[in-house]
């Protein structure tokens, strides 16, 4: 099983509570682990222009200055990751993630936003989400996280409120309609 480029969402009670109504989108996943973003929780307090101006980067009015950062997962919090279209391209270094999603884990691509040449879609994120060898997979068994394809109108363009119940929406469930326990039959 690869869900790379996949979305994970959080059954109601995961148990943590970083966690709880996330949606998460896979950049890698393979025998070795698996690492996302979580891309519906926006991180108190921070936007890019603040970002932007501690680490003294340069902005030009092109810049999409007021967009606000999000908790990307409780990993390297300090850490910042750029998801995005694939159609940029880092100087530096770039993961591209099947079907067309790239992420970006270098300073260039927040100077490229500065200066209105980054990404046409993107989502910046502090810190990620993480799992070692069979770690998610026994999370899918004990009814931890539901998978569906992603999407650029669920990543990108849903609200960051709604897009948990739209990502469950995706695979034809009601929200109201999960419960928080599992049985067997």
């Amino acid at each position: 099983m690869n869900l790379t480029g996949k979305l994970l969402i959080a059954m109601p009670g995961i148990g943590d509570p970083r966690f709880e109504h996330s949606v998460i989108f896979l950049c890698s996943h393979s025998d070795e682990g698996a690492m996302g973003l979580i891309i519906n929780k926006v991180a108190p307090d921070v936007q890019l222009k603040n970002l932007l101006a501690q680490l003294e980067i340069p902005v030009t009015d092109a810049a999409q200055g007021a967009q606000a950062i999000r908790f990307g997962g409780p990993v390297e919090t300090q850490r910042g990751f750029v998801l995005h279209s694939q159609e940029y391209e880092s100087r530096i270094k770039s993961l591209r993630v099947p079907p067309r999603y790239g992420m970006t884990a270098t300073l260039d691509v927040l100077e490229d936003i500065a200066q209105g040449n980054g990404p046409e879609q993107l989502l910046i994120m502090l810190g990620y989400a993480g799992w070692g060898p069979g770690q998610l997979e026994a999370e899918i068994i004990a009814n931890g996280w539901l998978t569906t394809e992603s999407t650029d109108a669920l990543i990108f363009d849903t609200e960051d409120g709604e897009k948990w119940g739209a990502a469950l929406g995706s695979l034809g469930i009601d929200p109201l309609s999960l419960s928080a326990s599992a049985g067997t039959a």
